[in-house]
């Protein structure tokens, strides 16, 4: 086996618009990515010989998931994905971007629904989040129904009287007669960590993590 030194750090992050904004975030603090900046590449695997790090990209919502069984040191990923998985890893950091919120939505009449402990149908793409906050912060009965697609639908048919959902600007559901009724937290992308490898690589992962912070943050 190979020292700590000659080992490569591991780090998963979310395909898409978040892997873009952290590799800019990352070529903001000196270290290269490999190359996964480039227009229409379809590699997956993008490897830092210099720093001895190693990029992947994967679906989101399987971030987490590699980095709880340890085929990633660290995950770059949203809060709701982190919320929704479970998984058991440390969350060590808030990067800010991607910002957003997620919220129960409905029609306004809806608001009276939320005040009682009479059941009700809540639609959703997270049904672990929208379980969890009825059941463990508002102790109401709810009929948890997942959807994959569009979910401002739900209310709209007929098929649920809520909705759990992300909202940014709030636009789409204006555009169809919804509004936040209750906001359930803030989301933005975050920086998960492996237990195992915060305690086998700690001092390199806190220097990264550290350089990320200071960029972000100005501080230390």
């Amino acid at each position: 086996m190979g020292s700590v030194e000659d080992r490569y750090l591991t780090i998963a992050l979310g395909k898409g618009r978040l892997a873009e904004k952290t590799a800019e975030l990352f070529s903001k603090v000196g270290v290269d990515t490999g190359g996964m900046s480039e227009k229409g590449t379809r590699k997956l695997i993008f490897t830092n010989e210099e720093d001895r790090i190693r990029f992947f990209l994967a679906k989101p919502s399987d971030v987490p998931t590699f980095v709880e069984y340890g085929s990633a040191d660290i995950g770059i990923v949203g809060k709701d994905t982190i919320l929704e998985e479970n998984r058991s890893v440390y969350e060590v950091l808030d990067l800010g971007f991607g910002a957003c919120r997620m919220c129960v939505c409905g029609f306004p009449e809806s608001a009276e629904l939320l005040k009682h402990h009479e059941q009700i149908r809540v639609a959703s793409k997270y049904p672990g989040i929208a379980r969890d906050y009825f059941h463990n912060r508002k102790d109401q009965t709810v009929d948890i129904i997942k959807l994959s697609g569009s979910v401002e639908l739900a209310p709209i048919v007929g098929l649920a009287d809520v909705i759990v959902d992300i909202v940014e600007t709030g636009s789409t559901l204006r555009e169809n007669g919804l509004t936040v009724l209750e906001e359930i937290c803030p989301l933005s992308a975050r920086v998960i960590v492996n237990r195992v490898s915060m305690q086998m690589e700690g001092q390199r992962i806190r220097g990264l993590i550290g350089k990320m912070r200071r960029e972000i943050y100005g501080d230390d």
